[in-house]
């Protein structure tokens, strides 16, 4: 197979390309040069934001591909630029889109003919909110490929090579030992995706021809806030003693929930929308997802392989709880 990825060199991106490279797939990736790509594949490089004068080496190369897979997250004119340029050089395109597009407040349970959100479009471009970004990424995918284009929406997405911070930062603190602010209940179940699971999922189904809206995650509960992170201190093997804190104490004190206690929602609409969405279709059509604990410990090799730092995207705020909030909690 032949695959063009648009991005490729961090995490989801990545993934897909080391996973395509593992098949001995052909992969060119095509990225604005600020990482260095995975060895193996050919390179292309552009900015998909300078319109059709960044797409210039992707236009001037010669040659076609089976698969696209695109995980632009930002206007969608990137996406619409891209996608007819390809519509007659590709296959099938795949754009990773996420379950934000779905009207808010989703439900639990929620499938993917669920209500969308309103007024996106794939002309949007300035400040677009996120939402309406993906779902414009969307509606340009399928404008240009029709029932060749495979919406994968995921939710929260975890693995090794994490640029947002989530599973690092809990890892992180955790590493340091001590006392550590648990956000209870202990049995609230989690829905996420593995990178690596989301990047293979994502091979297979565009290789097979799969069109249309798929949420991409996890079963809600596939593992629990009490199992995240007891693994993060089994396998950081620091002894940490984790403080479990009901929710009303810390909504109380200021914490921000998701942000400040990443992955952590307490029940209620947001918590219904995020880890509780419909995951049936996406199973039957492949979707496995690892055991918590060979992804808690795989993110922790990759940490210290990097000296415990991991990348943080620009475009997204550092994540995590102010040591000084932690403190006054601690001290409750």
């Amino acid at each position: 197979m032949k695959l063009l990825m648009l991005g490729g060199t961090e995490f989801v991106g990545r993934a897909v390309t080391e996973a395509a490279l593992e098949r001995d797939w052909e992969v060119t990736v095509f990225h604005r040069g600020h990482h260095a790509p995975p060895p193996g594949v050919r390179a292309l490089t552009g900015d998909r934001t300078g319109g059709e004068r960044g797409l210039a080496a992707l236009a001037d190369h010669a040659g076609d591909w089976d698969l696209v897979v695109d995980t632009w997250s930002g206007v969608p004119t990137a996406v619409r630029d891209a996608a007819r340029l390809l519509a007659d050089r590709a296959g099938h395109y795949t754009y990773v889109s996420s379950r934000s597009v779905y009207a808010y407040p989703a439900p639990a349970g929620l499938d993917e003919d669920g209500p969308l959100v309103s007024g996106a479009s794939p002309d949007d471009e300035g400040d677009v909110p996120y939402d309406r970004a993906k779902r414009g990424g969307e509606l340009a995918a399928l404008d240009a490929f029709g029932d060749r284009a495979l919406l994968a929406r995921a939710g929260l997405i975890i693995g090794p090579g994490e640029n947002i911070g989530r599973l690092p930062w809990w890892l992180t603190r955790i590493a340091r030992g001590g006392p550590v602010i648990a956000p209870g209940p202990r049995t609230a179940g989690l829905q996420y995706v593995d990178a690596r699971d989301l990047a293979s999922w994502i091979l297979d189904a565009a290789a097979a021809g799969l069109h249309g809206p798929y949420n991409t995650v996890s079963r809600p509960g596939h593992t629990t806030m009490g199992e995240l992170l007891d693994t993060c201190v089994r396998v950081t093997g620091s002894g940490a003693e984790l403080r479990w804190t009901d929710p009303d104490t810390l909504l109380a004190a200021g914490v921000e929930p998701w942000s400040g206690l990443p992955v952590w929602l307490p029940e209620g609409e947001l918590y219904d929308a995020l880890h509780q969405g419909g995951h049936a279709r996406a199973e039957a059509a492949g979707l496995r997802c690892r055991p918590v604990g060979e992804t808690v410990a795989d993110t922790w090799t990759w940490l210290r392989e990097r000296g415990g730092t991991a990348p943080q995207r620009p475009d997204r705020p550092a994540v995590g709880l102010d040591p000084r909030l932690e403190e006054k909690l601690l001290a409750l």
